[in-house]
């Protein structure tokens, strides 16, 4: 199945599908926003990773839990996505923040998604034209259909033990805990492997071959309970992503480091 669509094919398409812009910035969070409001592509709605696309932090369940089923539903709709829509998401972050409104739409039940491959930077490098114009509200008939056996919590990878392949998607610094510029604790969960999200796409945000994607999966063939996590379950869609191009099933763990760091002792 194809998880990508390339701005080529996405200019023929303006118009027949529904396209959302995911960009963001963790240490600036009005950023996305700011940019959408500059330029986006035209037809775009603007999903923001933490109004939208996520739910109120509390005390545990990390810094980005999962999105409240109702308040995204109706955003959906009222971007006028029905059950048969195909939706576009991009970013300019490598898929970082694509990746996940791409697997979290497809965890609410609606598997017509795809990602623009190169994202926002690549459609305007090909000379395509953006727009400033917020389009208009719609009235679409979505309704989720959550895939509930896509996750596992933190009492569930407690539960499994050493049954569970953890995967953190970190870089390779914050991983060893040598440096943690986010959450309060540095580290990672005991046995986890890790591969560092962004060895999916190249620097200008395409993502790598499939032969690539198998290469970087190669030493996990034959494992089975795969569990991925990052910092907050947003970043960890990328290695989603790629395990899926390699016909790999994995789970996410969504509330990741930033939740299981929140029972140890600061």
């Amino acid at each position: 199945m194809n998880h990508f669509i390339t701005s080529e094919q996405l200019k023929a398409q303006l118009g027949k599908v529904v396209i959302f812009d995911c960009r963001f910035n963790l240490m600036n969070k009005t950023l996305g926003s700011e940019q959408y409001r500059a330029g986006h592509i035209p037809g775009a709605y603007f999903l923001d990773l933490e109004k939208d696309l996520s739910s109120e932090v509390q005390t545990h369940g990390g810094r980005h839990p999962l999105p409240d089923v109702e308040s995204l539903s109706r955003k959906l709709r009222a971007a006028g996505v029905n059950q048969l829509s195909t939706i576009v998401v991009y970013d300019d972050s490598r898929m970082g923040y694509a990746a996940h409104a791409w697997w979290l739409l497809r965890y609410f039940g609606h598997q017509q998604v795809l990602i623009l491959d190169g994202g926002f930077t690549g459609w305007t490098t090909a000379g395509n034209a953006i727009d400033r114009r917020e389009p208009a509200i719609k009235s679409g008939n979505f309704k989720a259909n959550l895939q509930q056996d896509w996750t596992l919590n933190r009492a569930d990878i407690v539960h499994a033990g050493s049954a569970l392949t953890l995967i953190d998607s970190r870089e390779s610094k914050r991983y060893r805990g040598e440096e943690e510029p986010v959450d309060p604790i540095a580290g990672h969960i005991p046995g986890a492997l890790n591969y560092f999200w962004q060895d999916a796409t190249t620097e200008q945000g395409f993502i790598k071959s499939d032969e690539a994607q198998h290469q970087r999966w190669a030493d996990l063939t034959g494992h089975d309970n795969l569990v991925v996590y990052c910092g907050s379950g947003v970043t960890a869609c990328v290695n989603l992503l790629s395990l899926e191009m390699c016909g790999i099933k994995a789970k996410l763990y969504p509330g990741s480091w930033s939740d299981w760091c929140s029972y140890l002792p600061k």
